[in-house]
């Protein structure tokens, strides 16, 4: 099996992204979870360079492995989350079905969506990147290096996705919140519990 550099680039990206997103779900460090989160979000736009989709590339790595990152490792310093967080915390057999099918619901939901938006391969030589001055209201799929053809696509044949990813990110922050403030209040009732212990008598 003769392997070409870029099948050899595509398949190195693609171990590293998924590598960094199992060690994200096993890791009990928040700090070390952030750190592989942060190498899968490089191995993406890796595989964005490759499609040459260099605009992606660059969102990914500024906004994403950059921006957000930083403030997620700033929310887990503020909350003062220690590795120590998590040993508490047992798989079950109960647990894996339901993360089973909380992930069988997502795959359904984004083919639904998918075929909603009549976004349908039919070989992979549409993926291949089109010249830039190709017309942004064909049918075909643009991984274009133009920002005006992307941010067409992105607001009209992709509209629905697009509002769909906004919507998770919002509950996971609202939840995240939610999650944060229970915490506290429930540190808060502990520091201000009276003592158990009995007073002493006097004699």
């Amino acid at each position: 099996m003769n392997l070409s550099v870029v099948d050899f680039l595509f398949y190195l990206f693609s171990t590293i992204s998924v590598g960094g997103g199992v060690c994200v779900v096993l890791s009990r460090n928040p700090v070390n979870a952030a750190m592989f989160m942060i190498l899968s979000l490089v191995g993406v736009a890796s595989l964005f360079v490759l499609l040459e989709a260099f605009f992606l590339a660059v969102l990914q790595v500024l906004v994403y492995a950059g921006a957000i990152m930083v403030l997620f490792l700033f929310i887990i310093m503020l909350l003062d989350v220690g590795p120590d967080a998590g040993k508490d915390a047992k798989w079950s057999k109960k647990g894996f079905l339901r993360g089973f099918a909380g992930l069988l619901c997502v795959g359904l939901f984004t083919v639904l969506t998918l075929e909603y938006a009549d976004v349908a391969v039919d070989s992979a030589s549409e993926w291949r990147p089109v010249k830039e001055e190709a017309s942004v209201e064909g049918d075909q799929i643009v991984f274009s290096k133009s920002v005006k053809s992307f941010g067409y696509g992105l607001f009209t044949k992709y509209m629905l996705p697009l509002q769909v990813a906004g919507f998770l990110l919002l509950a996971a922050m609202v939840g995240v919140i939610v999650l944060s403030k229970r915490r506290g209040d429930e540190e808060t009732e502990d520091v201000s519990s009276p003592s158990s212990e009995p007073e002493p008598e006097e004699t």
